[in-house]
């Protein structure tokens, strides 16, 4: 009998593994630097620990990339990164990043197993999906005894259960709507959290970009975020839900470069890429038109921004390409050429 761990990878366990490979060797990079900053005691272990799995990650695809041989991706290295620049963000955005990191990572794994079918592979991400529950949780129990764990609106409990008996509850969308429902609330919640996480860090790659065109683009990511945030809480605050606060006092005003602008590049444009999955969830589950409608009208301006953060990187070289499909036309083309 075939031995399962030696069968072909297929198209969709070379994307998760590349992908994967590529985003542990960002992270890796950015919590060095984190850790070479971190004043605070109770937070270095949380670091380390992400590093310490980042690192075996690695370690462990490297290996099955070369028995596959498949071509290690470049992602990022030690030359991304001066640990030794001052001081860019507070103890507890970086906190709430890892927090935020895990969630994107317990996404990404989940979505990984429902995918691979090779044992190995399958072991693999139930290891990363494991891990990634696992800082999850020392994030937020350090979140709640620090005092800075937002957590989301508390509405009064249901006296009873009920069912929708006229189309008016879906609304309108330009007025006289029922009160937001729980899901709602929660992705408008979620939405304010991860654009607020995603504001401060570009903040601090716009203050410390070196190339004037990837400065700009940071602006306008940090103007959308702002602008989003704005969206979402004003919808919560005109519903009387109290929307959560901001945090954008944790960016010191350092300008030394600490990242490469490749790394800050790839970084936004992954965060950019799930902004827009969250909103296309967000859009399905709000059952209010207004509500679908606006994440709707959310959803080009930000896809139009991804467009031009990959046009910026493709320009200078920075986008690297995952695996491709044989362009069996050109394959035709090159047989008739020779």
């Amino acid at each position: 009998m075939k031995d399962k761990a030696s069968l072909r990878l297929t198209s969709a366990e070379m994307s998760v593994l590349w992908t994967q490979y590529v985003n542990d060797s960002l992270a890796v990079c950015v919590t060095s630097y984190f850790l070479q900053k971190v004043e605070d005691e109770e937070i270095r272990p949380i670091i380390q620990e992400v590093i310490e799995i980042t690192t075996q990650n690695l370690s462990l695809l490297t290996t099955l990339f070369k028995q596959e041989n498949f071509p290690i991706p470049v992602g990022f290295t030690k030359e991304d990164v001066n640990i030794n620049a001052p001081r860019l963000y507070s103890d507890q955005f970086v906190l709430m990043y890892l927090q935020n990191m895990s969630l994107l990572a317990m996404t990404a794994s989940s979505l990984a197993l429902g995918l691979v079918t090779r044992p190995d592979i399958v072991s693999f991400f139930k290891r990363i999906l494991k891990a990634a529950v696992l800082v999850q949780d020392k994030t937020r129990e350090q979140l709640l005894q620090q005092g800075i764990y937002v957590k989301p609106p508390f509405i009064s409990t249901p006296k009873e259960v009920s069912f929708v008996e006229k189309q008016s509850f879906m609304g309108g969308i330009f007025g006289g709507n029922r009160a937001l429902t729980a899901p709602e609330i929660t992705f408008l919640f979620s939405n304010i959290r991860t654009n607020a996480v995603g504001k401060v860090l570009i903040i601090g790659f716009g203050q410390t970009a070196r190339d004037k065109e990837v400065r700009h683009y940071f602006l306008k990511g940090k103007e959308m975020a702002t602008k989003h945030l704005n969206i979402f809480q004003d919808i919560l605050t005109k519903e009387d839900v109290p929307a959560p606060m901001m945090w954008d006092s944790v960016v010191t005003n350092s300008t030394t470069p600490v990242f490469s602008d490749k790394l800050m590049m790839y970084h936004i444009s992954a965060m950019t890429a799930a902004g827009i999955g969250n909103y296309g969830t967000s859009m399905a589950g709000s059952q209010r038109k207004d509500l679908a409608v606006r994440y709707a009208s959310l959803i080009p301006e930000v896809a139009l921004f991804a467009e031009e953060g990959a046009t910026i990187m493709i320009k200078n070289k920075w986008l690297e390409e995952p695996p491709q499909a044989d362009d069996r036309k050109q394959l035709i083309e090159r047989k008739e050429q020779g």
